[in-house]
């Protein structure tokens, strides 16, 4: 058990990441046994009723295993999964379910890749993303949407950047959809950490973190995360902090330096 009220934040492990030499559900128990809250990536791939009789408490998780923000074939099948996504978070007790741009495959790349966004695609995304936000305040769950980089991970995703997740969200404004704001993606992406978080603090709903490169724990490179730290809780922000980073060696050094990172001093 770490000592995780030295941390004004709420902190989860991501189960995909850490403690691979054991089966899912153990690493979940691990992870929950370390005094840290967990999140999981496609639940279809799970065994919920044993995940949800470990007895942890789970922050996020993908929702949604189809479609996209864009298609009109497409937008259906992305309502109906989200639609099969809460019912899913219903049986965790899990508050808030991730959203990207556009569906990725196993390797995180899109289903359906862009080399350019019109116009119409931004007032496409709007609309699917007020329905998005309708269906989650009819079952009193928060969507989250993403931003990734299109440098290394997830090339041709669209609405990828910190500024277009933002102005998504800031258009619908809705308390039923909020950004995940992925550090990690950032510094690939646009750099400057600490006035990007200043500048989406109204609508932040989850801190997703790993450093760079290599997208291991903090600590392994170059953010600086005990100032990202201080800077986040000078706005205000309590709410959860996900490690989405593979250990770099051993699981539990990993979560214990990401613990440190975020113990505001």
């Amino acid at each position: 058990m770490f000592a995780l009220n030295a941390s004004p934040f709420q902190l989860a492990v991501c189960a995909e990441m850490v403690f691979l030499d054991l089966p899912f559900v153990e690493r979940v128990k691990r992870i929950h046994q370390a005094g840290f809250a967990v999140e999981i990536w496609d639940w279809t791939q799970k065994d919920i009723d044993a995940l949800a009789a470990t007895g942890a408490r789970f922050t996020s998780m993908t929702g949604y295993i189809d479609g996209n923000l864009l298609d009109d074939d497409q937008i259906g099948r992305l309502l109906e999964s989200a639609q099969a996504s809460i019912e899913v978070a219903k049986r965790l007790d899990c508050p808030s379910l991730n959203l990207h741009g556009t569906g990725l495959d196993k390797q995180g790349l899109p289903i359906n890749p862009l080399s350019e966004v019109t116009g119409a695609m931004w007032i496409r995304a709007y609309k699917t993303l007020c329905e998005i936000a309708k269906l989650g305040e009819r079952h009193q769950k928060v969507f989250l949407l993403e931003n990734l980089n299109t440098q290394v991970d997830h090339p041709g995703t669209p609405f990828a950047r910190v500024q277009d997740t933002l102005t998504l969200i800031s258009a619908v404004d809705s308390p039923w959809l909020k950004m995940n704001l992925d550090l990690y993606h950032a510094q690939i992406g646009e750099g400057n950490l600490i006035e990007l978080i200043r500048h989406s603090a109204p609508y932040i709903g989850e801190i997703q973190v790993a450093d760079v490169p290599g997208r291991q724990e903090p600590g392994t490179g170059e953010i600086n995360y005990p100032a990202i730290a201080n800077a986040l809780y000078a706005t205000g922000y309590r709410g959860v902090v996900g490690m989405e980073a593979w250990a770099s060696g051993d699981s539990n050094k990993a979560i214990e330096r990401f613990l440190r990172a975020f113990s505001v001093r």
